[in-house]
């Protein structure tokens, strides 16, 4: 279940939500890479396996295409 961001790039979305929290029991795959996605405008993404949440560390290698990527949304 993956779903699409306003300009229509890739953003894995999680397998549900518990207590306000992302939870994803998957087992964790390429499709639903969270750690390094530079289509996921967010900082903080769900994690690709289990409860919570985890740093995308593309936008913190590449901080200006993250001021970037917000201006544009």
């Amino acid at each position: 279940m993956s779903g699409h961001d306003g300009d229509g790039r890739r953003v894995p979305q999680p397998q549900g939500t518990y207590a306000g929290l992302p939870y994803d029991w998957r087992r964790p795959s390429l499709a639903r890479a969270r750690l390094w996605n530079p289509d996921d405008p967010r900082v903080l993404t769900p994690k690709s396996y289990g409860w919570g949440w985890a740093l995308s560390f593309y936008w913190l290698v590449h901080p200006g295409r993250l001021v970037r990527a917000r201006r544009s949304r």
